[in-house]
């Protein structure tokens, strides 16, 4: 199971900001997030809604829409 918890740097440790229960020798992943976090969400959307938008599941709709 992926769980994604908030944590912040203190003197070089990392410390969460919720209790968790982390068993001993489980991989971590950790994800740097810039001091303004709202360019963050703006890039990793991004990527989301090229990947719907930027399709060619898409280019039916078009061709029906030209042909009527």
């Amino acid at each position: 199971m992926i769980k994604t918890l908030w944590a912040i740097v203190r003197q070089g440790k990392i410390e969460l900001l919720e209790a968790a229960k982390i068993p001993e020798g489980a991989r971590i992943l950790v994800t740097f997030l810039p001091d303004d976090e709202s360019e963050f969400w703006l890039q990793t959307s991004r990527v989301s809604l090229d990947e719907i938008w930027d399709n060619t599941e898409d280019d039916v709709y078009a061709q029906l829409l030209q042909s009527s």
